[in-house]
């Protein structure tokens, strides 16, 4: 733990920080708590980078943590010998968010390395995409996602499109921590890294290629022509960057009746109307349901603030309802028509891939087993469905046909590297479409889907334990499941079990070991008989610890029922460590 009353008055002493933040931190002088949350430890790269809550010191997101953050990634990207092929940075509708971005850009110019950043807030897949179609060496995606309003964040990319993946985040981590003395980043004034040509402002150039890209994945026009006039779709951006990209794109393609919920159609980062931006939360919904239900739409959709996640809720037909999909069921739906699509095509090739995280749905496999597709696992975080495409680009072995995660997100084509929710929403309302000329909903699909594949159902449990305390009992419980590897959870028995940081597979039964094949990752994953499985990890984004769990039932009741008595199962063995 670091000195955090020396650092604290350090900031105050130091002429390098601003006054407003000085008098932020002289008013919790005597909150000795408080100064410790600030200042006990730097704020760490997780799985999607920087993030943080807003405010001044070291444990906090600010322009001198960003600045730092910047430095130590143009200090790699200079010994990596890529600062004349720039940087692109964008940002969404959060609080600071464009402050951010021009800070990044400006200490960026200061080491002489070109920033492109976007004019205003864009969504997080154009800026994977941007970062390939202008041959920068990284970029910088100032965002939160979906986390309360008081958070904000810092997603480093590499040259791939991808979030950074070993060895480079690694190597860029290293290089932030290097620096102790905040004061000595360099920047310098944006008019005159202009100037010098080191800043340039990119917009509507990269937009039409982004969208001429997203309109690229589309695998059935027709159906879209023919149903266009009888689809109607409510959708929200929940005040984030999805407002204008997904309504143009659907326009494009021909849908006529979208419907924009206005009280959440403006980018606003105190996100007024929910008390958080999550696509998952059912309150995200409140206002597009209601409006669904007032003109009788056939799907609601709903983007986070940077638009890689999607959440839908579609109409059953027979009991008037609107059922929500949770992104294990929306990808699912997804990659089965995508493929089905194209196997009508004989658009799969023989080394076809679907790419999905280990805490996703099994109902993927069998998909992926249906059309002969190669089926491969990821730790979770997206960053490492787009290592995969990199892999196969790199080696000329397998196909990338689609990939998933089930945190809402998925990627369809390789011209961006990151989940897009402005693919994956005109992607639901084609498949809305083309079902529609079968005289089927969404929602019969999935039921189709269930009655082809068996009645999959997973769940997740998140219990937060914040501050330093938090810290130290979710490595607790990690390391207690992690040395007693439990026989099993209520009627279900282990059978094998995999460690992920010992990198290890073993059976209960023959008592084998072998390695996972996968990078190093504190995650613990337990197989069981009749296609349950459980995986618990520490969140890479919040101060969190999650379980994953999946059942496969015989009906969406005897799902339903067998999923509840394993999450009380687990819970009952958990509830035990806390």
């Amino acid at each position: 733990m670091k000195d955090y009353m020396k650092i604290y008055e350090e900031w105050l002493a130091n002429p390098y920080f601003d006054e407003n933040t000085k008098a932020e931190l002289r008013g919790i002088a005597g909150d000795e708590n408080e100064i410790k949350e600030r200042f006990y430890m730097d704020l760490e790269f997780g799985t999607a980078g920087l993030r943080g809550i807003i405010g001044a010191g070291i444990n906090r997101m600010n322009i001198y943590v960003v600045r730092r953050a910047t430095q130590g990634l143009a200090n790699y990207i200079i010994k990596q010998g890529g600062a004349s092929k720039g940087v692109a940075i964008a940002y969404d509708s959060r609080r600071m968010s464009p402050e951010f971005a021009d800070e990044a850009a400006r200490t960026l110019a200061a080491n002489g390395i070109k920033a492109y950043k976007f004019e205003s807030l864009r969504p997080t897949p154009e800026l994977s995409f941007a970062v390939r179609e202008l041959g920068c060496i990284a970029g910088i995606n100032v965002t939160a996602s979906h986390n309360p309003p008081e958070y904000n964040g810092y997603k480093v990319y590499w040259e791939d499109g991808a979030q950074f993946t070993p060895p480079h985040d690694k190597g860029v981590t290293e290089e932030v921590l290097a620096i102790e003395d905040l004061s000595t980043v360099k920047t310098m004034s944006a008019s005159e890294a202009k100037a010098a040509g080191l800043y340039d402002v990119i917009g509507a150039e990269i937009d039409n290629k982004y969208i001429a890209n997203v309109k690229a994945q589309v695998v059935n026009q027709d159906a879209i022509d023919k149903m266009q006039d009888n689809i109607k779709i409510v959708y929200t951006p929940l005040h984030g960057t999805g407002n204008i990209p997904v309504r143009r794109v659907l326009k494009e393609i021909g849908f006529t009746h979208v419907y924009v919920v206005p009280e959440q159609e403006l980018p606003d980062g105190e996100f007024p109307t929910v008390s958080y931006p999550n696509p998952e939360a059912a309150e995200a919904f409140a206002l597009g349901l209601k409006m669904a239900k007032e003109i009788d739409a056939d799907l609601v959709l709903a983007t986070d603030p940077d638009a890689d996640r999607l959440g839908v809720y579609v109409k059953d037909k027979k009991s008037g309802e609107y059922i929500s999909l949770t992104g294990n069921m929306s990808g699912s739906l997804l990659c089965e028509y995508v493929l089905s699509q194209k196997a009508a095509q004989n658009a799969i090739p023989a080394d076809g891939e679907v790419v999905k995280s280990i805490v996703s749905t099994n109902l993927i496999d069998a998909v992926a087993a249906s059309y002969n597709c190669k089926l491969v696992e990821c730790l979770t975080g997206f960053k490492w469905i787009g290592q995969q495409i990199l892999k196969e680009e790199n080696t000329g072995v397998g196909h990338y046909m689609f990939g998933m995660e089930e945190s809402y997100g998925c990627l369809i084509g390789t011209y961006a590297r990151d989940k897009d929710a402005v693919s994956a929403s005109v992607a639901l309302c084609e498949a809305a479409a083309y079902y529609k000329t079968k005289d089927m909903t969404l929602w019969d699909a999935m039921v189709a889907m269930y009655e082809k594949y068996g009645y999959y159902k997973d769940a997740v449990k998140s219990i937060g334990l914040s501050g330093i305390e938090g810290l130290a009992k979710i490595q607790s419980i990690m390391e207690t499941f992690r040395n007693e590897t439990p026989t099993g959870f209520g009627d279900y028995k282990v059978v094998s079990a995999r460690d992920y940081k010992m990198d290890t597979i073993k059976d209960m039964a023959a008592k084998e070991v072998k390695p996972t094949g996968l990078p190093s990752s504190n995650v613990l994953y337990y197989d069981m008989n009749d296609n349950a499985w459980l995986c618990i990890r520490p969140s890479g984004t919040e101060p969190k610890i999650k379980f994953y769990y999946g059942v496969k039932g015989s009906s969406l009741e005897d799902a339903e029922a067998k999923s509840n008595a394993l999450g009380e199962a687990l819970m009952a063995v958990v509830n035990k460590l806390l």
